[in-house]
């Protein structure tokens, strides 16, 4: 399947197969395309927090308006970002690239951030969009469907999950073989709504 025919069959599926098992070379392959998405300064702000334990499982979907995805797909991931990424060992981001690339771009990590508390949360959402998308074509690729969830209590999964204190949950992502098909599209908006043209009317 290629690119163009994935995002053109993905679509959010809420009932899985729950006796199907990912195996750990397909989680970690999953995992490894989403580590291919962009983030800002190359900062690599994202963690993927890949919820495996049933009992667990059951804790966040009590969390999550009961949604049965929640237990019964594959694998559940909890798309989190470390606000404080930028500040941490900032060179190694940039540890393979000349000299004077990263004498220039390893100072401007920090004077970006810095002081920006606003900033660097967007920063862990655009990271997380770009991840948590990856993730979803990746899974279509490999055969697997999935779905996108921000219906739950945030800061119940946080504490599941034991989310430190600089980092934020964006969403989470269920991942599986789904058993049925996705209700029809409810109504996608016309090209000419949605592209603007150089500037706003």
């Amino acid at each position: 399947m290629n690119t163009l025919e994935a995002i053109a069959s993905r679509r959010a599926i809420k009932h899985y197969d729950p006796a199907h098992r990912m195996t750990d070379a397909e989680i970690h392959q999953l995992l490894e395309a989403a580590m291919q998405s962009p983030t800002a300064f190359n900062i690599q702000n994202w963690r993927f927090v890949t919820v495996l334990d049933p009992e667990v499982r059951k804790q966040i979907r009590a969390s999550a308006w009961d949604q049965a995805q929640v237990t019964d797909a594959s694998l559940l991931i909890v798309m989190c970002a470390d606000k404080d990424a930028w500040k941490k060992e900032a060179g190694r981001y940039w540890k393979n690239a000349a000299q004077p690339v990263q004498d220039f771009l390893v100072p401007a990590i920090g004077q970006y951030y810095s002081g920006r508390d606003q900033v660097q949360r967007d920063e862990c959402m655009r990271s997380c969009g770009l991840a948590g998308m990856t993730i979803m074509l990746a899974a279509k690729a490999m055969g697997y469907d999935s779905s996108p969830m921000d219906g739950f209590d945030f800061d119940a999964v946080g504490k599941i999950i034991n989310l430190p204190e600089d980092h934020v949950i964006s969403f989470m992502i269920a991942v599986g073989k789904g058993t049925q098909p996705p209700w029809p599209k409810g109504g996608q908006l016309s090209y000419d709504e949605v592209v603007i043209r150089d500037r706003f009317n």
